[in-house]
């Protein structure tokens, strides 16, 4: 079966939009759409501008026996502005301060379109190129590490509270919780992360530092290196943080107003 031009740029958008970071062979395209390598090579140079003059990601090509063409997802400056604006707002409504000044964040988290948002600016501001894993801890952390994880093409790895007996042997060890007046412990299986490899440590709150703290440590013991660390929501107190060389979207005040903390962003691609 032949294609007409629009429709094989239209799957093609479809393809690498929906695999983000996977790398496809100009043989599948050519197999796919039953068309010459010159021709696949046109559809993507056309896709490959127009992703960037909208500025919704780079589409780059890879040269050599192995090499194909792969989109990096890139969100720009403005458009995190505009989206961590609206979820401030969101955020600020006064009915969402529980008793003890906590905030209501739960349907925020869980929803589908806002956690895949989160997970695509993280992409876009963590150097991911070398990492091997995105880790993060159980439960509320989960969707918007799931949604990064996608975005950078990286297995998801989590680590729980309690030790889980299903998952065979585990790591523990304990840290102090964000507001130092008590110590945890968490785990993960043995077989969760090869020694040596690299992680993107992703959470959604982070007050005093003390569970990432844990995090690392636990990674520590699987030889693993921590080569990037995104938070959801950081508070402005305490300014000192347990853990350094992190980045944040958005900072918590004491008034328990959110408000985007832009000097996270990027203008530059760092991931190819």
């Amino acid at each position: 079966m032949k294609f007409k031009r629009t429709e094989r740029i239209g799957a093609t958008v479809k393809i690498l939009s929906d695999n983000p970071n996977k790398v496809f062979t100009l043989s599948y395209f050519t197999n796919k759409f039953n068309s010459a390598k010159s021709t696949i090579s046109e559809d993507l140079l056309v896709v490959k501008n127009v992703f960037e003059k909208l500025e919704l990601g780079k589409v780059i090509t890879i040269p050599g026996a192995a090499g194909g063409v792969k989109y990096i997802p890139k969100t720009s400056k403005t458009e995190n502005e505009e989206f961590l604006l609206k979820l401030c707002e969101k955020i600020n409504d006064s009915s969402r301060v529980l008793s003890g000044g906590f905030l209501y964040l739960v349907d925020i988290i869980y929803d589908p379109s806002i956690a895949s948002n989160i997970g695509k600016i993280m992409a876009s501001n963590i150097d991911y190129s070398e990492a091997d894993y995105v880790v993060t801890m159980e439960t509320k952390g989960i969707p918007m590490a799931l949604m990064t994880a996608k975005a950078m093409n990286l297995p998801l790895v989590i680590i729980r509270k309690d030790i889980k007996v299903s998952e065979g042997p585990t790591l523990s060890t304990t840290y102090v919780s964000g507001d130092n007046t008590k110590v945890k412990s968490m785990s993960l299986p043995r077989k969760a992360i090869k020694e040596n490899s690299k992680v993107i440590i992703v959470d959604d709150f982070m007050r005093g530092g003390g569970t990432i703290k844990g995090m690392m440590d636990l990674m520590n013991e699987f030889s693993a290196e921590v080569i990037g660390v995104g938070v959801f929501i950081s508070t402005t107190n305490p300014n000192e943080k347990m853990v350094d060389n992190y980045i944040s979207l958005m900072e918590l005040d004491e008034d328990n107003k959110v408000r985007p903390n832009l000097k996270t962003f990027k203008d530059e691609y760092k991931n190819f």
